[in-house]
């Protein structure tokens, strides 16, 4: 079972995007900045780190690259069934399951970092990571500190963040050592994200999450706030506003992943940090824990993907041309655009019924839907089986949209 997580603030780098840039996902970026009038390609391939270090930068750069590292893999037809997000990538997932278009995540992600940023500079706050301590006893430093600080990353065994201002911060550092504590390391960030101190962008976020619609996720997405999944379009707009001033749950996160049956944990976005967490705290030998963020990355993924399973010789088949193995097709979108399916295979599409699902039989120029005002017709004769994408849905050119059994000499292969 294949599960994506997204990164959050934090992952950014100078030049991260730059192994995409000939990619052609990379033309997401071009979408991102005429949507938030911002620069984002200066953001991914010339911004220096001190311009990354702000918020809204970084969430932004942050955001679109996942995304763009998302567009490959589904290129390939790559599909988790599960996902989560950490803080930021809580978007991402959101975005990833169809519950948020792509550009409505583009306006509420500047907004919350721009947020986030301009409370950072109203109420000066810093973060950092205690390691070699449990939740318990660091939660109980905090509190001893006398002042404003608070847990606000439940990372991972070992290791917890906490927040606050940069006095209170010191303070509970220091007590965290007499505890027992191993390090408490500073994070470059501008101010105390997921405590009270970020209410103010709060505030400015649930207007701009009030004018957003979201639809119901496919798959569920495990929320930060309360480690659990959660399917329903309505919870989210409270979800993602409580999130800015609540801890992130992502060691209980990780362990709903595993629960679910999740035993191959990828991280899709820059940066490596929540792979690390997860080898933390999935059972190495059950659980595969990897990073995604270049595309040699991925095509590494798609090989040992297709080493584990037959299923997952889809990705390695697609690289090469091909879905699945040999009686097994992608039809692919002839165009960038939104899709519409045909109404012949309506009841194929993701959350439909499962009482209304069946396969439709098709011939070779057989009628799938349209992307913009071009055709998406099938070079097969077969059974088709499934859609891959929402009506409505933005594809890219060559983004697998449906796939099919091919008919082999006159008979449909089993």
């Amino acid at each position: 079972m294949l599960a994506f997580t997204f990164p959050g603030q934090g992952s950014q780098r100078a030049g991260m995007g730059a192994s995409w840039e000939h990619h052609p996902s990379f033309e997401l970026v071009e979408l991102a900045s005429d949507v938030t009038g911002h620069d984002v390609a200066a953001l991914l391939l010339r911004a220096d780190p001190e311009t990354l270090r702000r918020t809204d930068n970084a969430q932004l750069a942050t955001f679109v690259l996942s995304l763009v590292v998302l567009d490959a893999a589904e290129r390939v037809g790559l599909e988790p069934a599960a996902l989560a997000g950490h803080s930021l990538g809580e978007y991402s997932a959101l975005v990833a399951a169809g519950a948020l278009d792509f550009e409505d995540g583009l306006r509420l992600v500047a907004e919350r970092g721009a947020a986030m940023h301009q409370a950072a500079q109203d109420a000066p706050g810093t973060m950092a990571a205690v390691l070699g301590l449990d939740e318990d006893t660091v939660e109980s430093a905090c509190l001893r500190a006398e002042g404003d600080v608070w847990v606000a990353n439940y990372n991972a065994p070992g290791q917890v963040v906490i927040a606050g201002t940069h006095d209170a911060v010191a303070e509970a550092g220091r007590i965290v050592k007499e505890l027992g504590g191993k390090k408490v390391l500073p994070i470059a960030v501008e101010g105390a994200f997921h405590t009270p101190l970020m209410a103010p962008a709060r505030d400015r976020l649930r207007k701009a999450l009030g004018e957003v619609s979201f639809r119901r996720p496919e798959p569920a997405v495990i929320a930060n706030v309360d480690a659990r999944a959660h399917a329903g379009a309505h919870e989210w707009q409270r979800l993602l506003s409580a999130q800015l001033c609540s801890p992130v749950r992502w060691r209980h996160t990780l362990e709903a992943l595993l629960a679910a049956g999740a035993n191959t944990i990828v991280e899709v976005g820059p940066g490596r940090v929540l792979t690390g967490l997860a080898r933390r705290v999935v059972p190495a030998a059950d659980t595969i824990a990897v990073s995604v963020s270049t595309p040699d990355d991925l095509d590494t993924l798609i090989e040992m993907l297709a080493g584990h399973s037959p299923g997952m010789q889809a990705a390695a088949d697609a690289r090469a041309g091909e879905r699945f193995h040999i009686s097994e097709r992608l039809i692919l979108s002839p165009a960038t655009g939104l899709f519409e399916p045909d109404a012949s295979v309506t009841s194929l599409v993701p959350g439909s019924p499962a009482s209304r699902r069946h396969a439709v039989r098709v011939e070779v120029g057989g009628l799938i839907g349209r992307v913009g005002s071009s055709e998406v017709r099938s070079a097969f004769e077969g059974s088709l089986e499934g859609v891959l994408v929402l009506p409505g849905e933005r594809v890219a050119s060559g983004q697998p949209v449906a796939w099919l059994r091919a008919a082999i000499a006159g008979v449909l292969a089993k």
